[in-house]
């Protein structure tokens, strides 16, 4: 019973985020919420914005098997080519 109430604290939200927007963009955001009827727009918010960013960490983090040209030698390469 511990162990689940100390997760729960750890999990618990205690930062606030304030976000501004114009007058389009959120009548863009009520419409998207009728339409598909989301009724927590913070919860809704929320995982669409760490949605987002663990989407962009995925694809920066290098992987075991790709292989990848760098860019910050492809000049010492072609240098050493010519010579």
């Amino acid at each position: 019973m511990r162990r689940h109430r100390v997760k729960e604290e750890k999990l618990k939200r205690g930062n606030r985020l304030t976000l501004m927007l114009n007058d389009r963009e959120m009548r863009a955001i009520d419409i998207y919420c009728q339409r598909y009827r989301i009724k927590n727009k913070s919860g809704f918010l929320r995982e669409t914005v760490m949605n987002a960013i663990l989407k962009k960490f995925d694809e920066d983090l290098p992987s075991l098997f790709e292989v990848n040209e760098p860019d910050l030698f492809k000049y010492s390469n072609e240098a050493e080519k010519e010579e």
